[in-house]
């Protein structure tokens, strides 16, 4: 991209589980995925036009996931963030279905022991929700702590992908 490029941006809403979610794509390239009521949600008006064209693949996988025929999403993402932040987000990529890992689980494989308050900033500025899955972080003593889409949704998230929640999510 140069220096005279103006990204465009698209975006549109999808029904989920978890209730409304709106996925944002910059230059064709999904770069977003927000909650209802998300924590660090982008005004609407960055988002721009509404158009669902750009996101067929990934409401095609996000249904599938849903379904519970989808355990990694295969998409590519445009993510904006520091380099240390980008490292982070692709930590969360390698966190297997149903598994979770500590803050301090990711910062010792990041070569970075003792960043575990530094992978929670990163963590909570992850642009890309459930994709790149944040859910799946917890505290060092395996409590649920702060996720941008609530502590509730991130529980019901854990729950479904554990097989220990409802079959299928309840609407907000």
């Amino acid at each position: 991209m140069t220096a005279t490029h103006l990204a465009t941006r698209r975006h549109t809403v999808v029904d989920s589980p978890y209730g409304l979610l709106t996925l944002v794509a910059t230059d064709g390239v999904l770069s977003g995925l927000f909650m209802t009521e998300q924590r660090h949600r982008p005004p609407e008006e960055t988002f721009g036009d509404r158009d669902p064209r750009p996101f067929a693949e990934t409401i095609r996988q996000l249904d599938a996931y849903f379904a519970g025929e989808l355990r990694e999403f295969d998409l590519p993402l445009h993510l904006d963030g520091t380099p240390f932040q980008r490292s982070v987000w692709e930590q969360l990529r390698q966190i297997p279905y149903g598994e979770t890992r500590s803050y301090g689980e990711l910062a010792e494989l990041l070569g970075k022991p003792g960043a575990s308050r530094a992978v929670g900033l990163a963590n909570g500025k992850n642009p890309v929700g459930i994709i790149v899955p944040c859910h799946r972080v917890i505290g060092a003593s395996g409590s649920l702590t702060g996720y941008g889409g609530g502590l509730d949704r991130k529980q019901r998230l854990l729950a479904f992908e554990n097989g220990t929640g409802d079959d299928i999510p309840m609407l907000f």
